[in-house]
């Protein structure tokens, strides 16, 4: 018998399985921070620094005041410290060093031009010189940022207009042949994956492709709680033949459990009988690129809630702002909050909140105004400056 879930219950299902309702006492240590990064399995990383890097909100959600430091440690420090690798996981991300070898058959596949972008491909079939040449370049000299190896002399122009050499490092990066060793501000510095990455996880054992995408897909169900097979695939960016064969056999395995969910159309699955929290009490405002609501569709049919980026609309077509966090209030996202780090003058500014309902309850007008104080504390910015537009009175005390 499919098992049937309200609406409610698979909200909190997934709330709780995002690690949310969990906020740890004290100081975050590093153990609980890269326990919040393994339970997620995924942090995407975005170029956007309206704000802060959109790969340090996360755990910040979850979690709290937590160093920002520690993330860079797990993520490009020393070897002893290391938790995390960069790869192509649901967009450019950061993942677990576990997942490494689950992504190896999507290395391969870049290296034969399948799953990257068409022109990357057809540099990799036309241009096997530069790349072999950079890919030498790197062995000899370590770690290194494509600017530091381009030969170009004119201005670089928009989106595809990369140099040579930035394109022969995207393709061997893509192909698992060199790996992020760190970052010199949001530059990438590419090396040999053996410089990188620990032994015992290069080392490990390949797996077939099927083995590693059922493994994908339950890590993918276990960090989202209850999910469609559009959901699971999203979530590390698998196709769609691919999804659907492997999720017939991890049922039939009886690894996950179909489901079906209040108004969803689709079939639902879960890790086994889920065991579904009471409530989750949380406020907090999340990443435009947080896990929880990156897939659009899901965020609708879980929340009710509609939600776009604008940071590409043209202003004046803006509705609600360029870089528009959602405010997650208990169960319910329940207004978009339009910010920016003024860093120069050490303030949060909050240019308009939106709501989804006419009036914010009293408990949700403070929880908002202490997620914002919050907010800029951990940024080290001195004050929440509100624009004359925002209505929202009382939300600062």
């Amino acid at each position: 018998m499919t098992l049937s879930l309200s609406l409610a219950e698979a909200r909190r299902l997934a709330l709780a399985a995002q690690g949310f309702g969990r906020t740890p006492r004290g100081a975050i240590a590093h153990r609980q921070l890269q326990a919040q990064i393994e339970r997620l399995g995924v942090l995407q990383i975005d170029s956007v620094n309206a704000l802060v890097r959109s790969h340090y909100l996360p755990a910040f959600s979850r979690l709290g005041h937590y160093q920002a430091e520690h993330l860079d440690e797990l993520a490009w420090g020393r070897a002893r410290r290391r938790r995390l690798f960069e790869y192509w996981g649901h967009e450019a991300s950061l993942l677990p060093l576990e997942l490494y070898p689950l992504l190896r058959w999507r290395m391969r596949r870049a290296a034969d031009g399948q799953g990257i972008y068409s022109q990357l491909a057809k540099f990799g079939v036309e241009r096997r010189d530069a790349i072999d040449a950079v890919l030498q370049t790197v062995r000899e000299r370590g770690a290194l940022g494509a600017g530091s190896l381009s030969t170009r002399t004119e201005k670089a122009g928009p989106w595809w207009d990369w140099s040579t050499e930035k394109m022969a490092l995207e393709w061997l990066f893509a192909a698992g042949l060199v790996t992020v060793a760190g970052r010199r501000g949001f530059e990438r510095l590419y090396d040999l994956p053996e410089r990188v990455i620990p032994a015992d996880v290069l080392n490990h054992a390949d797996l077939d492709e099927a083995e590693a995408q059922r493994r994908l897909l339950l890590r993918s169900a276990d960090a989202l709680g209850v999910a469609t097979e559009r959901d699971l695939r999203d979530y590390y960016r698998l196709g769609v033949s691919d999804s659907k064969r492997r999720i017939a056999e991890l049922v039939e395995a009886g690894e996950l459990l179909p489901v079906t969910v209040q108004d969803w159309r689709q079939t639902a699955y879960c890790r086994g009988e889920p065991r579904i929290p009471r409530r989750v009490r949380h406020s907090s405002l999340l990443s435009p690129f947080d896990s929880l609501i990156w897939e659009r569709e899901r965020t609708e049919r879980l929340f009710g809630f509609r939600y776009r980026l604008e940071i590409y609309t043209p202003q004046a077509k803006r509705v609600y702002g360029y870089y528009v966090l959602p405010f997650l209030h208990h169960e319910r996202l329940l207004a978009r909050v339009d910010l920016r780090s003024e860093r120069a003058v050490g303030r949060l500014a909050v240019h308009a909140v939106h709501l989804e309902e006419a009036v914010l309850s009293e408990e949700a007008r403070l929880a908002l105004g202490d997620s914002l104080r919050a907010l800029a504390q951990w940024l080290g910015l001195d004050e929440v400056w509100l624009a004359p537009s925002v209505s929202l009175r009382g939300l600062l005390g």
